[in-house]
């Protein structure tokens, strides 16, 4: 189950492929191979190697999750709360002429209403 919610990895989904890295270190550790671990996790060579490399470098902690990606967003709940509410007034409420959000809409609406600046794909997250 890929990108849920529009981006990304579930919060379940990165704690199970962080488990299937520790198994791995676990099998480098005994010396085990990384194409053998490959088939033994049911995961690239390319994947394994790579794995390899950074378990070489950095020991187990190292394959440890680093969380998701991406800048956090800049507005805070109170905020995000009052932004839905706005958008539900609908785009006639903020002096368009028809009742459709485009994402150049939505953000000017954030900007005019917080003073930050997103980008088109920012406002789509």
């Amino acid at each position: 189950m890929r990108y849920p919610q529009g981006g990304g990895l579930s919060t379940q989904a990165c704690a199970k492929r962080e488990q299937i890295r520790f198994q791995a270190a676990d099998m480098f550790e005994r010396g085990i191979a990384p194409p053998e671990v490959a088939r033994n996790l049911r995961v690239t060579r390319q994947s394994a190697c790579a794995w390899r490399r950074i378990w070489s470098s950095g020991g187990r902690q190292a394959l440890a999750s680093k969380g998701h990606g991406g800048s956090p967003c800049r507005l805070n709940t109170e905020q995000i709360l009052l932004l839905e509410a706005e958008l539900r007034q609908g785009p006639v409420a903020h002096g368009w002429d028809d009742q459709r959000w485009t994402l150049t809409r939505i953000a000017t609406v954030i900007a005019e209403l917080f003073r930050v600046d997103y980008t088109l794909p920012g406002v789509s997250y």
